[in-house]
């Protein structure tokens, strides 16, 4: 579920699409996420937010501070009693973007924000946009951090295209977002940071807020710095340290803005800062006195509420979750399911080191994690765990599968399960190590020395990536193989509502281990032959070492039919790679489904993290009329069957990817079809109206 905003019609459209579905509310969820709340929880939160203005004390300041005398309050609220309400408009979804420098808590602020909108039960979806920089040059564009978070009351499908409110911490910030804005806009600036030597470093010759650039949009200037500072004087916090909460300002307007719940952002401050209280209170000081300035300021004479999506989703516990924190999960059941030690051998690389720190987290469910000196022995590691009898996992990027390719090789030889979660990134080498990419889907294919073909999984989006990593331990237990799960730093750092499922819908997993002799020789010997295969899976006995009468060699040297012995022979050799070759072409995976109600001719096919903004785009085109049919594919080897089918049906096929065309170069090899290529390698997930456009034009022509 993730989408976005533009025009009139496709808000229409998509809400129709949700109330279609006939979902019943969600029942509740496991951070309060995805609750039936109606009109009564928005008057609850209306008491919220009455709680929250108690420490104002004046439009200008918006002084919070943890405590105030009871008749000061008394006086606020007899004040604010006698003036008239403000308004509240009620809209269908919002974009918000949050940007500033990357020291200034921007993924933080837009986490929690996040955090408070899947607690109201709105559906949502985000996209982070950070630099490589662990500190990149404050002040400048480079350095510019931003967080963009889609919110709504229906069904929604990517980050949006552009945002309705950008949050301008600094001049960089400004420069950096202002052409993703559409005029009408709101943008709040922190005007505190609008001086001379800040905005010579982008380049502004004179202010924007001053040149009249800026006169198209609604603009709320906020000093944001001196506001923050001025809620903390009473803590004792250096300027410095103060200033550090301004954020936490921002989050909180932004949260009178939008009625979005607190408490849980009270508790996380507190918590996170559980070890510094002083810290903890001057940070929820800061988030109060942003919403008590939203309360008492006329810049803001509007505030808006986006109803909780409850015909999205059906019943059930529901919770916001990342793809990398889905991923992890996934691997956790699947481990369970299996019944075995789940195993993760890694090295940090960025987009996929969460999944490590995450499994780190949980040794209760038999899960141990080793962080090697480096991408070969991270594998190395999770080939010797596969080989010893548990569910073996590697993750890593692009750049850390080309140093595993050799060992992923052998693991293809020795024929036994292991998961190569690829989080991709931009490449080549270094490349854009925060940003996202499909390139790596060649590589995973064929970047090995000989024949070494490998199963390849996909997920469409953050919480598939739970299915994706239990689809993928299915194939390589069941045959035997190491598998490619490939994600990217998309669905990595986005998060959208997931719906916890109960034990009883997970598959079963569990394999049985060689226990004995599997083969008699002629003269009635019975022995272990460790490449004897299943009829059915050509998969080969696992069997653990140390079990008796089981030895048996490994290694990459080519294997002898059945026995296992090292074997030189042509002829084998040739028999060997063409069986390797029919146990991934007999693995068995779903029928691709396609939507298509309108019969259309051209059919957009696409992979992984594309689902999102092709199905908005698809969406957009039918409600203006456009017949166009729709697919998408989670196993890239071996294919679906029937794709070959699907593919002769339609006059076009139209395959957008955030690469030159991979899934196009070996469609058209395989099947012979002209599939077009649509491609994008900017970093950046492609747009639905973008999509839109071109796949009208695809139609057209």
């Amino acid at each position: 579920m993730t989408s976005q905003v533009s025009s009139p019609a496709e808000r229409a459209d998509e809400a129709d699409d949700a109330r279609e579905q006939g979902a019943v509310p969600a029942a509740g969820t496991a951070t309060t996420a995805g609750a039936t709340a109606t009109a009564d929880a928005v008057a609850a939160e209306h008491a919220v937010a009455a709680e929250h203005t108690a420490g104002a004390t004046s439009t200008a300041t918006a002084v919070a501070t943890a405590e105030k005398p009871q008749k000061a309050e008394q006086a606020e609220k007899a004040e604010r009693a006698e003036k008239p309400e403000k308004e509240t408009r009620r809209l269908d979804r919002v974009i918000i973007r949050f940007a500033g420098d990357s020291g200034d808590g921007m993924q933080l602020t837009g986490d929690r924000f996040t955090s408070e909108t899947a607690s109201f039960g709105n559906d949502l979806s985000t996209l982070p946009n950070f630099p490589a920089e662990i500190r990149a040059p404050a002040g400048t564009l480079p350095g510019v951090s931003s967080f963009q978070l889609h919110f709504a009351d229906h069904d929604i499908l990517t980050p949006g295209d552009a945002p309705n409110v950008l949050v301008a911490m600094n001049p960089a910030a400004l420069k950096a977002n202002i052409a993703d804005v559409p005029r009408g806009a709101e943008i709040i600036v922190n005007t505190d940071e609008f001086t001379k030597r800040p905005m010579a470093k982008v380049g502004y010759l004179t202010s924007p807020l001053e040149d009249g650039s800026l006169d198209g949009y609604q603009v709320h200037p906020v000093p944001l710095t001196t506001l923050t500072i001025e809620a903390l004087k009473d803590f004792g916090l250096s300027r410095k340290e103060a200033e550090r909460s301004k954020n936490m300002f921002a989050l909180g307007l932004l949260s009178w803005m939008y009625h979005r719940p607190t408490e849980s952002t009270e508790k996380f401050l507190r918590a996170k800062f559980a070890k510094k209280p002083q810290i903890a209170e001057a940070n929820v000081a800061a988030f109060r006195a942003g919403w008590n300035f939203g309360e008492t300021t006329e810049d803001f004479a509007v505030s808006y509420e986006v109803a909780p999506a409850t015909a999205a989703f059906p019943a059930g516990t529901y919770r916001n979750i990342s793809g990398n924190l889905a991923l992890s999960y996934g691997l956790i059941a699947a481990g369970h399911q299996a019944d075995l030690p789940l195993y993760l051998g890694s090295y940090p690389i960025t987009p996929a080191s969460d999944i490590l720190h995450e499994l780190s987290k949980h040794k209760n469910f038999g899960v141990r994690t080793f962080q090697a000196e480096d991408e070969i022995a991270a594998i190395g590691a999770a080939l010797g765990a596969s080989f010893g009898g548990s569910l073996a996992v590697t993750t890593t990027s692009g750049p850390g599968v080309a140093l595993k390719s050799e060992t992923i090789g052998l693991a293809v030889s020795l024929e036994l399960p292991l998961l190569v979660v690829a989080i991709q990134r931009g490449g080549p080498s270094t490349g854009l190590p925060t940003k996202t990419e499909q390139a790596d889907l060649l590589q995973a294919m064929y970047g090995r020395n000989g024949e070494a073909p490998v199963p390849i999984v996909a997920p469409r989006t953050p919480a598939d990536c739970f299915d994706a990593a239990l689809d993928a331990a299915r194939i390589a237990l069941t045959y035997r193989t190491p598998v490619f799960l490939l994600s990217d730093g998309y669905l990595a750092n986005g998060s959208e509502p997931w719906r916890v499922p109960e034990a009883e819908e997970l598959p079963d997993l569990r394999v049985a281990f060689a226990t004995g002799p599997n083969h008699e020789l002629a003269d009635g010997t019975e022995v272990f032959w460790p490449y004897k295969r299943d009829p059915k899976t050509l998969a080969r006995p696992w069997a653990v070492p140390g079990t008796p009468g089981l030895e048996h060699r490994i290694g990459g040297i080519e294997k002898q039919d059945g026995t296992g012995n090292i074997s030189y022979d042509p002829a084998n050799h040739d028999f060997m790679v063409r069986t390797r070759q029919a146990k991934i072409d007999g693995i068995q995976v779903p029928d691709l489904t396609v939507d298509d109600p309108d019969g259309a001719r051209t059919l957009v096919l696409g992979w992984g993290s594309t689902y999102g903004p092709i199905t908005a785009a698809v969406r957009r085109l039918r409600k203006a009329g456009s017949p166009i049919a729709q697919a998408h594919l989670r196993h890239l080897n071996p294919f679906p069957r029937n794709l070959g089918e699907i593919l002769a049906r339609y006059d076009k096929v139209v395959v957008p990817e955030m690469n030159l065309g991979q899934l196009a170069m070996l469609l058209r090899a395989k099947y012979l079809v002209d599939a077009h290529s649509y491609n994008q390698v900017n970093g950046m997930p492609f747009k639905a109206e973008q999509l839109a456009t071109a796949l009208q034009e695809a139609i057209d022509v």
